[in-house]
């Protein structure tokens, strides 16, 4: 038996173990060692088995993603999201949908400082959720805005997943935080536009609030948001001025979300610091086995030849470049419908990386499209964890089914900019560039 129909063998009940409901990570590492015994034989596969298992943990790069996800678990301990919920909603509520537009920048700024997009939609299911409903919202409106706008964690940085992603293909981490920042931003933008044009249309969806507040209470919730926004500007300032590392940037977040916390609740005591470091613990684990599981399956890939035939046959198509992007998106969009983004990014990478870059497409800007790319999949039906995510912390409040119908305008906004991104790329680009 040839190595390329081992390899097909492999990816058919790699996906075959999906589909099953396998955990990803069992299935990923399961068809990745037993595929490289299949090539090299069971004592050179067990060799390569201890040596990527050493390589991840041993690996200084990793540390950066058990201190960004701490520094977003102090942040939800610290109340960071009820300050900026405040604040956005003094500053922006007596528009016309202006609470959903206050939720979407709050979730950005939170999602800042949290790195994660289920965490951050959780957040303000419970905060943003009930406020609207109780002012007359449309349950889809109010339920997908938030599910939607969860998915910006992970653009503006810290990120844990643009870490991942610059682990697996090997690219400047530091680079890739930076260049999240205006993708994320304009991100926001793009959504509070589509939030009023949408209600420009159909009023009914979204009553004006006419609750009034003095210049006075405005900008004393900016005192109350304005200890987030620092830690934001500190980490993103110090990455691009070249201050400090990724991982040193993660250990100042984790620090000063730390202080935030201790302030907020007069102590230890109310941060609950056991419980904050083994969620921290049990995420990176999580995590640190997929990437483990991903690695071993890419060297099956890349051993068995299936990466270099699906590459070459991808970039060997007679067609304009923006036809191979569409067809990546499709995958990732299909794709994202069904499995986690780390595990999606560990399946993917190994063939569709080494594509766009034989293209000529720019490392750090790929990994911010994709990153967006496996967001979008993350609210998409018939899956969408962050739509599941915000019904379940509704408390019965909305359905699933109610979620998944006020997303089509947000899918469609997330399409509008991801065309945005493939036709400006220095969107990404411009601080990464001149870091």
């Amino acid at each position: 038996m040839s190595n390329l129909v081992i390899g097909a063998i492999g990816t058919a009940c790699l996906f075959a173990g999906i589909l099953m409901g396998v955990n990803v990570m069992v299935v990923l590492g399961l068809v990745g060692a037993f595929g490289l015994a299949a090539l090299v034989g069971f004592g050179a596969a067990t060799s390569l088995l201890s040596t990527v298992f050493f390589e991840t943990t041993h690996s200084f790069h990793f540390s950066v993603i058990p201190l960004f996800l701490l520094m977003g678990f102090f942040a939800m301990r610290a109340g960071l999201g009820e300050d900026l919920f405040e604040a956005t909603t003094k500053w922006l509520g007596g528009l016309r949908g202006g609470l959903a537009i206050s939720t979407t920048m709050g979730t950005a700024a939170f999602g800042a400082a949290s790195g994660s997009s289920v965490g951050t939609a959780t957040v303000f299911t419970k905060l943003a959720l009930p406020e609207m409903l109780a002012r007359g919202y449309d349950k889809s409106l109010a339920s997908a805005s938030i599910a939607i706008a969860g998915t910006l964690a992970v653009m503006i940085p810290p990120s844990a997943l643009v870490v991942v992603y610059g682990i697996l293909t090997d690219s400047s981490i530091g680079a890739l935080l930076v260049a999240g920042f205006i993708p994320g931003i304009v991100f926001a933008f793009v959504l509070c536009v589509t939030i009023w044009l949408v209600v420009l249309r159909r009023p009914d969806l979204a009553p004006v609030d006419t609750t009034q507040y003095s210049l006075r209470e405005k900008l004393s919730s900016l005192r109350l948001a304005g200890p987030l926004v620092l830690v934001i500007v500190c980490i993103v300032t110090g990455l691009y001025a070249g201050v400090f590392t990724p991982t040193e940037a993660g250990a100042v977040g984790a620090a000063l979300t730390f202080v935030l916390a201790l302030i907020r609740h007069k102590g230890v005591r109310g941060i609950d610091l056991p419980a904050t470091l083994l969620e921290t613990i049990r995420t990176s684990a999580m995590i640190f086995a997929i990437l483990i599981s991903a690695l071993l399956f890419s060297k099956f890939l890349a051993l068995s030849g299936v990466a270099n035939v699906v590459g070459g046959f991808l970039t060997g198509l007679d067609v304009a470049p923006w036809v191979i992007v569409v067809l990546v998106s499709l995958i990732y969009l299909s794709l994202g419908m069904m499995m986690d983004a780390p595990a999606l990014l560990a399946i993917t990478l190994p063939i569709t990386h080494p594509v766009m870059m034989d293209l000529g497409f720019d490392p750090i800007w790929f990994g911010i499209f994709v990153v967006l790319l496996v967001e979008i999949g993350a609210v998409t039906p018939p899956v969408g964890i962050n739509c599941f995510v915000v019904q379940a912390a509704s408390d019965g409040r909305v359905r699933l089914e109610d979620v998944f119908k006020g997303l089509v305008p947000f899918v469609l906004a997330g399409f509008a900019m991801l065309i945005l991104l493939y036709l400006v790329p220095q969107i990404a680009l411009f601080l990464p560039e001149r870091m």
